[in-house]
């Protein structure tokens, strides 16, 4: 006669065994993406459940909040294989380099302040007072960093968009901010001799059709 009962505890057992296991897997990866053994530890642990869920049902008519379905080993090997089978290097050996610049024009120095201050002002505890903004130059660097950080936070009504450029280039090493001076201002986007210019794009600011331009494109 089958021991349900024992089968049913071995089945939980590998599955808080396997559970360890997908931890300690997760916990040497570090945040490393599509990590092999985060995804074998992830494939016992599936497994294990699902074998667990199906005895459960077997035994007793009951089901766990798992709703999982069994994966192939031998298929989950092939989510980290090359098509001859061999472990995937598709790791890039170069650094890929975003460079981007975008020119604003200011319609009113006091208006972009008073957008920045409020910005600061956001920002500041209720029962600090924010130091007062000085300059068009800390205006924009305070939406920056009350933003997001990217050029987006500056898509503000007090900044009018200009030609921007943005060049991708494939460089040996990642840039080392240590090496420059805080207020070098170019040192850090200073492409080096073994830099490769992969592609670069132009951007410029949505203009108005003329009248003319207007009625022909009707």
């Amino acid at each position: 006669m089958i021991d349900q009962h024992g089968e049913l505890d071995s089945a939980l057992e590998r599955v808080i065994e396997a559970a360890r296991h997908h931890l300690a897997a997760v916990r040497a990866a570090q945040g490393r993406i599509d990590d092999d053994a985060v995804w074998q530890a992830y494939v016992a642990l599936n497994n294990a459940s699902y074998v667990y869920d199906e005895q459960l049902m077997d035994a007793f008519g009951e089901v766990t909040p798992w709703d999982v379905q069994a994966i192939d080993p031998e298929e989950a090997d092939e989510r980290f294989a090359s098509p001859d089978g061999s472990p995937a290097t598709d790791s890039h050996p170069r650094v890929i380099s975003v460079r981007q610049r975008r020119d604003y024009r200011v319609p009113s120095v006091s208006a972009l302040i008073r957008a920045a201050a409020a910005a600061r002002r956001a920002e500041t505890p209720a029962e600090d007072e924010p130091a007062p903004v000085e300059g068009v130059g800390e205006a924009v660097l305070e939406l920056l960093q009350s933003g997001d950080g990217s050029l987006a936070a500056l898509d503000v009504p007090e900044l009018e968009p200009m030609d921007g450029v943005v060049m991708v280039s494939e460089v040996d090493a990642a840039v080392d901010l240590e090496a420059f001076d805080d207020d070098d201002a170019v040192g850090p986007f200073q492409p080096a001799a073994e830099d490769r210019l992969v592609g670069r794009l132009d951007e410029h600011p949505f203009l108005e059709l003329d009248d003319e331009e207007y009625d022909h494109s009707h």
